[in-house]
């Protein structure tokens, strides 16, 4: 299987269960890994045969910029929902690290595969 990736998406959002990450954005990172089959568009050369991978980006960034999770499990869910929202996504993964989340430790993380 093809796939199409977005890598190290960082981007700024309320999320966590304590009231100090309620209160201000931390910072996230995205990665996702689409499972498509991309000989259509490398024989065609048209967007069309495609995954438009900046309007997921761009979906993406809105629900980021208007979310509040408290987990990143459910972020990481809705954010599947948009990549398999393309109907030529057939499987994706989401991987959402939430840097300095744990003390010592470079970032906590939470990787989902959805069909």
């Amino acid at each position: 299987m093809d796939k199409i990736f977005i890598r190290e998406l960082a981007l700024r959002c309320i999320i966590g269960i304590y009231p100090e990450e309620r209160r201000e954005k931390q910072d996230i990172v995205i990665n996702l890994e689409m499972h498509c089959d991309l000989r259509k568009a490398g024989r065609s050369d048209d967007l069309a045969d495609t995954v438009d991978y900046k309007a997921i980006k761009k979906a993406i960034l809105k629900l980021v910029e208007e979310s509040s999770f408290l987990l990143i499990e459910a972020l990481a869910e809705n954010i599947a929902d948009i990549a398999l929202g393309d109907g030529k996504v057939q499987r994706v993964v989401v991987t959402i690290d939430k840097p300095g989340a744990l003390r010592f430790a470079k970032s906590s993380a939470v990787e989902i595969n959805r069909p």
